[in-house]
């Protein structure tokens, strides 16, 4: 049996060493699953943020989950009994039947990694390296996922590799460790006093609302045919308060963000206020927009231009995913200033897609900050960061959330990664 861990810092060549490995190798029973698979490739090339909520635009010719899934099954080997009963295996293993007949692009991040998992075990691999695998799935398929490797490894004789940038998320059965460090020094980012200090005292905007209730949803079920993600909910978010959101891949945790975040069109059919006005009172989408924060797995998927990382971060000023206004120097100032707070200030003119993952998502925390939101919503903030980085995040967020007339709502299936003044939590539980 031989599982190694490869390790390291953000941006210490993790990727870089895994694609020289298998160049080296080349060969048809090596498989990989990159970080970026779990934010989806385009089915189609075309993609962009509200798609999964806006399911009327996906081109009903798209295969289903299902019909994906047995193309890659029929392609990896003849039909037999132990392959069926591998298959059987991991739909079980993944929860895979509820999801058969959806489109790929209407998963949750959480059920497309446990898509290209499925799909990827299926060609019973000689080599199987995996980036970071156990992101964006709740505790219980994480321990199941693992047990599933360690079955594989010894019972099947495959080798196993996995990538992983939260070191905490390493099996005890790990064969052997390779740890990499930066070819140039790097910080350990920390929020020193003077920047702590420098984010309690921001000026408040003039612009924001005076409001009591940042939420306040009533009776709300969101049903895509015959599928019911939410049924009947009710939820208030007073100002000020700071909530964890949490529930099992596929509870619904982002289609509720997505209505308080403007995205999707449901929202308009259903009982909800934002900022003490009700939806569909004359408000804007960029009305409700301007007072937000928003950092997502959807929003990762959807920057797929090559732009600097400043206008990455820029792009929060004008609630774009593109840039389609050129910032004035003030604007460029704010970003760099947000940017050195995440510790990313020195990559502000790198490409945006020549960075890590876990640096892109330096970047796109800073671009949710940038414009001083009134509701920040994390879902999965600290994807792909080490320990250092998060530890950052998560000090830059409980300073931010001390300042009055702020709220936050975070999404994340570790609880340690919570920040320390939480006020509430909401529980989601699947729908089946």
């Amino acid at each position: 049996m031989k599982i190694t861990a490869v390790v390291g810092r953000n941006g210490s060549g993790k990727t870089l060493y895994i694609d020289r490995l298998r160049k080296q190798i080349a060969s048809d029973r090596v498989r990989y699953i990159a970080f970026t698979d779990s934010y989806g490739v385009n089915v189609d090339g075309q993609y962009y943020l509200q798609l999964r909520w806006n399911q009327h635009d996906i081109d009903h010719e798209t295969p289903t989950v299902g019909e994906l899934l047995q193309r890659a099954y029929l392609l990896a080997g003849a039909d037999t009994d132990e392959r069926r009963r591998l298959k059987a295996h991991l739909y079980d293993l993944f929860h895979m039947e509820p999801l058969l007949d959806k489109y790929i692009i209407t998963l949750s991040s959480g059920e497309l990694r446990k898509f290209q998992l499925t799909k990827t075990l299926f060609a019973n691999p000689r080599l199987l390296i995996m980036d970071n695998p156990f992101i964006g799935l709740d505790a219980e398929t994480r321990d199941q996922l693992k047990e599933l490797l360690l079955l594989l490894a010894t019972e099947r004789d495959m080798e196993v590799m996995l990538v992983l940038s939260k070191t905490d998320d390493l099996p005890e059965y790990v064969t052997e460790v390779i740890e990499l460090s930066p070819q140039q020094a790097v910080p350990d980012h920390v929020l020193t006093e003077e920047k702590r200090q420098a984010i309690l005292t921001l000026p408040l905007k003039d612009n924001d609302y005076q409001c009591q209730r940042v939420v306040d949803m009533h009776d709300v079920s969101i049903r895509y045919g015959e599928r019911t993600i939410l049924k009947d909910l009710d939820w208030t978010v007073m100002n000020g308060e700071r909530w964890s959101l949490s529930g099992q891949n596929g509870s619904g945790k982002s289609t509720l963000l997505s209505l308080i975040c403007a995205d999707n069109p449901q929202a308009y059919a259903c009982d909800i206020t934002l900022f003490d006005r009700p939806r569909g009172s004359g408000e804007s989408i960029w009305d409700i927009k301007r007072h937000i924060g928003y950092v997502s797995p959807e929003m990762h998927r959807s920057y797929k231009r090559n732009l600097p990382a400043i206008r990455i971060v820029a792009s929060g000023l004008m609630d774009s995913v593109g840039l389609y206004a050129v910032p004035d120097s003030d604007d460029y100032e704010k970003c760099r200033w947000w940017m050195d707070i995440f510790g990313v200030a020195h990559l502000a003119d790198r490409p945006f897609l020549q960075l890590s993952s876990g640096e892109q998502r330096l970047v796109l925390l800073a671009r949710a900050f940038v414009k001083d939101p009134q509701l920040i919503v994390l879902d999965e903030p600290l994807h792909g960061l080490d320990l250092w980085n998060r530890r950052l995040v998560k000090n830059v967020i409980e300073t931010f959330c001390q300042r009055p007339n702020k709220t936050m709502i975070m999404v994340t299936h570790y609880a340690e990664e919570l920040p320390a003044n939480i006020t509430h939590n909401k529980f989601l539980a699947r729908n089946l």
